[in-house]
């Protein structure tokens, strides 16, 4: 296993890493909508953001949204469901990856919306 670490999304708050390869797989820690500033405050410029930075941990580890298999949302409030999905949606238009979405009681700060997920690469690394 090794780690896959960038400096194009949110460093780690705690003992964890962006990511972890595990063989052919990519398994993402759940990324927020951090990017150095404060919060965005809508749930569309927030789902944004957390894709950028999931996207930029794939392209770390030489892999693209088309590597994705996985994903679980989290969402703070479940009517901002289709809001979310409209942004989601343009991120997987290929191979649209499993995908649950969860409600939870709450988020760090002011945050709406995290998500992780799986990717695979045919290429072991």
């Amino acid at each position: 296993m090794e780690t896959v670490n960038t400096d194009k999304a949110p460093k780690p708050i705690g003992p964890y890493s962006q990511a972890v390869r595990a063989g052919n797989f990519l398994f993402t820690s759940g990324q927020i909508c951090a990017d150095g500033s404060d919060y965005p405050k809508g749930i569309a410029e927030q789902t944004e953001q957390v894709l950028k930075n999931l996207i930029n941990i794939l392209r770390a580890a030489g892999l693209n949204a088309q590597s994705v298999v996985k994903t679980t949302v989290y969402l703070s409030d479940m009517s901002d469901f289709d809001k979310m999905n409209e942004v989601y949606e343009r991120y997987f238009e290929k191979i649209k990856p499993a995908r649950s979405t969860v409600a939870v009681n709450a988020l760090p700060g002011e945050v709406k919306i995290e998500i992780d997920l799986v990717a695979y690469s045919k290429v072991n690394k």
